[in-house]
């Protein structure tokens, strides 16, 4: 069982559970309105998912549950006992369903939905109470089958179909074509000796063939549990405590780090040997609790990735345009609130590159390019961060006409966005486009703007790179642990600051005086020269002597000047939620205890650089 198949088991098995006390609640409580809306919606969320996995027994079932809640809920059925029953079975049968596909038969090998269902379906629909009540058995319930003394009679000769249909189980019978051969092999004129004969083992091989073929081992056991669901908030605690667990450990080995430096004697040299492997172990113990709380988080983005194909599909049909969407890197592993907050911007992103940037395909061929184009999504892992692309190979951006559209919505200045990098940015402005008519797919200035503000809010950066003729390319960098991070740990100032270890490229000893291009000081570093910024500066500290540089690996590399680096840690990092620091991502606590403050991820990679926004 596949990923996505095994997901929507566990889910849709919760979802039947809570349907049968839902029914009892409503058979207690017939004008329930809360209740009825809770079992509505519980059977259209199931029939959602198996007419995904294409599970068309399911789908039939949950489709005719669906109609007898809606006439519930509109009163164009009463609730009776029969309607209680009917959902009852309703449930039984998908509940028996989603417990085979969970002891791993096939979606193919699943039953039809039983005639009997469908009548007492129909029956509660349509509020006829009459009714006879006959329960849906499974295979593994089916009781012996009682051979009547005397056959049905057709015209002087037995009716053997008649007689087969009154032997079998209906819920096993073969569709009535099947049987058309059978009974003209059974009504053909035989002799007088053999004609009581050959009718028992023709009868038994028909009997005996359901009784066979069903899964009556797999019915019965039961569903294996593979996997519970936890509330991510607790989750999310959990990592917490993990984490202040792990810098708890590492303040205490500091501490005795620091006792060490001391002369013990007699008993007290025992205890602090015996403290340092005490410290040790737990040390130990809680890197481990925090591994293994990352892990629970952890998802491959492939079940994110597995939802586009079709969105793909109907959007390019919707726009006349063949497209082919090319999956990579399904595996790679990052944060679950990562992939939760990745689903809208990917989104806005596969819809703006199908609209925007793939041609027509009479457009393509005049461009000498195949009809078909392609659209390319990919995940790998790169350091600590997981980077995501999307690419196509339509007809690219043109910077120029990206500034000049900006600068007609008066979203920036003359001498703004001269670079054709920060022209590409401008697509994430709230309010610009390139349309004049907004469209049912874009058009209307907030979509890449939702794809900006995802990425920011992830501590993640974005870029583009685009070639005229060729295609664009959209390059997401995130963390693939939203909660720890790898940090260089710096001061400046006397301030302590950390730093993601992602962007820095090395550490170099900086010079008393520096040459100067433009008025700003330079340094030329493995043969190329670097732009030096100050620390104190950007961050509007008090000057102090900067001798020690960090050489960032941005889009445009540069030099970050402070006062010392102190090393590297891991550190647990709390969010700012009441003030807004430009540059300033979140705190956390060094292994000594102090207050660190954590530089942003995007805010270096932009140079150091506010990106001010302004709005449409």
């Amino acid at each position: 069982m596949d990923d996505m198949l095994k997901e929507f088991v566990v889910e849709a098995l919760e979802l039947a559970t809570n349907v049968e006390e839902h029914l009892l609640v409503l058979e207690r409580q017939p004008d329930d309105q809360n209740t009825l809306n809770a079992l509505f919606r519980s059977f259209h969320t199931i029939k959602g998912g198996a007419g995904f996995m294409n599970l068309t027994a399911m789908v039939s079932a949950c489709h005719l549950t669906e109609n007898l809640f809606d006439a519930l809920r509109t009163g164009a059925a009463p609730v009776t006992p029969i309607a209680i029953e009917a959902a009852l079975q309703a449930s039984g049968f998908v509940a028996d369903q989603l417990g085979e596909l969970a002891n791993g038969v096939a979606a193919e090998q699943l039953p039809a939905m039983p005639d009997t269902l469908q009548a007492i379906l129909t029956a509660a629909i349509e509020g006829n109470a009459q009714h006879e009540v006959a329960p849906v058995a499974s295979a593994a319930e089916a009781q012996p089958i009682e051979i009547p003394e005397e056959m049905p009679d057709l015209g002087g000769k037995p009716d053997w179909d008649a007689y087969y249909r009154a032997v079998v189980p209906a819920h096993v019978l073969p569709p009535p074509a099947a049987l058309a051969p059978v009974a003209a092999v059974v009504s053909a004129p035989v002799p007088a000796s053999a004609a009581v004969a050959p009718a028992t083992p023709v009868a038994a091989a028909r009997i005996e063939k359901p009784r066979s073929a069903a899964p009556a081992t797999k019915s019965a056991a039961p569903v294996i549990e593979e996997s519970i669901r936890i509330d991510a908030v607790k989750l999310d605690v959990l990592l917490e405590v993990a984490g202040e667990s792990v810098q708890a450990a590492n303040q205490a080995a500091v501490l005795l780090e620091k006792l060490a430096q001391f002369k013990f004697d007699g008993d007290a040299t025992t205890l602090v040997a015996t403290l340092t492997e005490t410290i040790e172990r737990a040390s130990r113990y809680a890197t481990e609790l925090q591994r293994a709380t990352l892990a629970t988080r952890m998802q491959p983005v492939g079940r994110l990735f597995q939802k586009f194909p079709r969105l793909i599909r109907e959007l390019a049909r919707d726009l006349g345009k063949e497209v082919e969407l090319e999956i990579k890197g399904a595996e790679t592993e990052v944060d679950r609130v990562v992939v939760d907050s990745l689903y809208d911007p990917l989104v806005h992103m596969l819809r703006n590159s199908l609209d925007h940037g793939v041609e027509s395909q009479e457009e393509r061929i005049k461009c000498g390019k195949s009809p078909k184009s392609t659209i390319s999504l990919t995940a790998w892992q790169e350091a600590s961060s997981v980077m995501i692309e999307v690419a196509d190979d339509g007809k690219g951006m043109n910077p120029q006409f990206l500034r000049d559209k900006a600068r007609a919505k008066g979203l920036i200045g003359e001498n703004d966005a001269q670079s054709d990098e920060e022209a590409f940015q401008l697509v994430f402005l709230p309010g610009f486009s390139t349309k004049e008519v907004a469209s049912a797919v874009s058009g209307r200035g907030v979509g890449m703007d939702v794809v900006k503000t995802a990425v920011d809010k992830n501590r993640g950066t974005i870029r583009i790179d685009s070639r005229l003729g060729q295609g664009t390319r959209f390059l997401i960098r995130l963390p693939i642990e939203l909660s720890i991070v790898p940090t260089m740990l710096v001061r400046t100032s006397g301030a302590a600051l950390a730093m993601p270890l992602a962007v820095i490229e090395r550490v170099v000893e900086l010079p008393e005086t520096f040459s100067e291009v433009g008025g700003a000081p330079m340094l030329r570093d493995q043969g190329r020269p670097l732009l030096v910024r100050s620390l104190a500066g950007i961050l509007g500290y008090e000057a102090c002597v900067e001798r020690v540089g960090i050489v960032i690996a941005a889009p445009q590399p540069y030099i970050l000047a402070m006062e010392a680096v102190e090393g590297t840690a891991d550190l647990v990092i709390k969010p700012l939620s009441c003030l807004n620091v430009p540059g300033i991502t979140g705190t956390a606590r060094s292994a000594e205890g102090e207050l660190v403050l954590v530089i942003g991820l995007g805010y270096l990679l932009d140079g150091c650089r506010i990106n001010t926004r302004m709005a449409a």
